[in-house]
């Protein structure tokens, strides 16, 4: 009698796998991305744009990173999920983590192209503080076409500290090096956190970065699927960011994660 109670009981359990395996599930899947060196062009347009001041040429890279993830409306099934769990390449994450407002997809794109905006502004505000500039005598344009979010916000303005400013001492802020990182950031420079960091590891890399500048708070997911080759310096104000490249190029010391 109890083993026909237990083959009964198994029944629904089975029957739910089942149905598990083809409903979608409430999670996105992401990439690595795109990576654009702010101190370049954008399909033929500058990405940092000043005028009103003697700007400075560069070298070297500021690689500002992305990731690609399946659209809020995705039908993302058990093995799509299962098979991501196994794969450093892909990730995992919440639906409502990646796109927390809900809505269709013309107003998430909307959403995100505002906190794109947002952060150009504050990272404006962010490197001409810094650096004891008046916002009135400079005019800064940023642009970018077709990313979201406010994770570049930290890249932006270190990207207009070394174009205005470089190194502070005629040397370049990336030391001529490929330099990727990703940090939102507020208009007193504080850097915050951001998602799909050891994604954007792996995108840095494969673009020829071997320094990556990431929010301290990320550090551990940073460093769990950190390519080889890469070199991880936490950060968490844009003044901060600034002092360890520029110790990066002079010998000073530089935190780790």
């Amino acid at each position: 009698m109890s083993r026909q109670r237990l083959a009964l009981a198994a029944l629904p359990v089975a029957a739910l796998l089942g149905v598990a395996a083809f409903a979608p599930l409430p999670f996105t899947l992401a990439q690595p991305g795109t990576t654009a060196d702010v101190l370049g062009d954008d399909h033929g347009t500058p990405v940092i744009s000043i005028e009103g001041v003697p700007t400075r040429s560069t070298e070297g890279e500021l690689r500002m990173t992305t990731i690609v993830a399946t659209g809020p409306k995705a039908d993302v099934g058990l093995g799509d999920v299962v098979d991501s769990w196994f794969r450093t390449d892909r990730a995992v994450l919440p639906r409502d983590s990646v796109y927390p407002t809900g809505g269709s997809e013309k107003e998430i794109e909307k959403h995100n192209l505002d906190d794109m905006a947002e952060s150009q502004d504050a990272a404006v505000d962010a490197a001409l503080n810094y650096l004891g500039r008046r916002p009135g005598s400079v005019d800064v344009t940023l642009h970018l076409a077709d990313i979201g979010g406010p994770s570049a916000g930290l890249f932006f303005a270190l990207g207009i500290v070394d174009k205005l400013d470089g190194d502070g001492s005629g040397g370049d802020l990336t030391g001529g090096r490929t330099v990727a990182g990703t940090g939102t950031i507020d208009a007193d420079g504080t850097v915050g956190a951001v998602g799909g960091v050891s994604l954007k590891t792996q995108a840095a890399r494969r673009d020829g970065a071997t320094v990556f500048l990431v929010p301290k708070a990320e550090c551990s997911e940073a460093k769990s699927e950190l390519p080889k080759g890469l070199r991880l310096i936490p950060v968490t104000t844009l003044k901060n960011a600034v002092n360890s490249l520029r110790a990066l190029e002079h010998g000073g010391k530089i935190p780790g994660c």
